[in-house]
């Protein structure tokens, strides 16, 4: 797995931004349905998921693809459902293949968050998609699966990895997550620091900031446990609530950042220093954890937060699958 440069970020005197300090010291990638946003910001991977491609395919300028994915199963004999289910999959294909136009890296392509504790539909899901991306001639070391971060997620996962398909587990608010994620051997992870902030925040009435941020502490003790025991998972921070979180988590493997906060970052021009490595990492005082089915699901449901909003965003994103549905429906004429 290739990390980013260990270099220190650039001397503050030459004016170099804050996007670009970043990107000396970690992966890049934009978490965005946009296409003019990935090519402003230039990041090196892009992910999406249900809700950025229901919020970027309802805009005039991506109605084209929308149009195209219909028209490629329009005469098909097929029942609605049938139908409705292979435009939708056509259509995540296509916003992927044209985010692959735009980066020099990987995309990642969501699995229904619907069947996210249906380890076989996940499995036929991910291949579904690497067969749509291999009709239009890309390689499947471009894709990600991007797949919930339950048990049978990673177990999914898992399977997909040994065939050769790599995968990019989400929703994932948690250590026994993320350690379940790193023995099946999955390519990265994305735990959600924005979201952990949210909860305590609501739960405490506390403004958390900079290395107190429980957010910030969980993706950094992910990190530390990876390197500390040597999983070539990779670590990638996603859903930040602000800047300042981003900068704690500098050293990261990567970082995928929203178009807002890329532009914050692009105008900010205070230094950035590393706040990961692997070699603290390696001495730091970490304890092994071994985990079965019965650990990891008790340990997930005796943590409050990471038990409601892995819940709570497998329900949104299902909701906004279903949206994408009904918007397909309305469409076919």
């Amino acid at each position: 797995m290739t990390q980013p440069s260990p270099s220190a970020a650039p001397e503050s005197g030459n004016q170099a931004n804050q996007l670009d300090q970043l990107k000396q010291l970690t992966k890049v990638v934009a978490d965005t349905g946009d296409f003019g946003a990935m090519k402003q910001y230039e990041p090196l991977d892009a992910t999406t998921n249900p809700s950025l491609i229901l919020k970027a395919v309802q805009k005039k300028e991506y109605e084209t693809l929308l149009k195209q994915a219909i028209e490629a199963h329009k005469g098909s004999g097929e029942s609605e459902a049938e139908k409705v289910d292979r435009i939708m999959g056509e259509l995540l294909v296509l916003f992927g293949t044209e985010i692959l136009k735009i980066i020099p890296g990987r995309v990642s392509t969501e699995t229904d968050a619907r069947f996210s504790f249906n380890t076989a539909h996940i499995v036929e899901d991910g291949r579904r998609f690497i067969r749509l991306y291999e009709e239009k001639g890309i390689s499947n070391d471009r894709i990600l699966i991007k797949i919930a971060s339950t048990w049978e997620g990673i177990r999914a996962a898992e399977q997909l990895e040994r065939e050769g398909i790599h995968c990019n587990l989400t929703l994932l608010f948690s250590l026994p997550q993320a350690i379940a994620c790193a023995e099946a051997g999955v390519q990265l992870i994305s735990p959600f620091v924005g979201r952990i902030y949210d909860w305590y925040k609501k739960s405490t009435g506390k403004e958390y900031t900079g290395a107190e941020d429980p957010g910030v502490q969980s993706v950094k003790s992910i990190y530390n446990y990876y390197k500390k025991f040597g999983y070539e998972t990779e670590v990638m921070g996603a859903s930040f609530r602000n800047s300042s979180q981003i900068i704690e988590l500098a050293g990261c493997d990567l970082l995928t950042i929203s178009p807002e906060l890329l532009e914050e970052l692009r105008t900010g021009n205070e230094p950035i220093e590393r706040k990961l490595d692997p070699e603290s990492a390696q001495v730091a005082d970490i304890e092994k954890v071994t985990l079965d089915e019965p650990t990891f699901r008790y340990q997930l449901n005796n943590d409050a937060m990471a038990t409601e909003k892995t819940a709570e965003g497998i329900r949104n994103f299902a909701a906004d699958s279903v949206k994408l549905e009904n918007l397909i429906r309305a469409n076919l004429g």
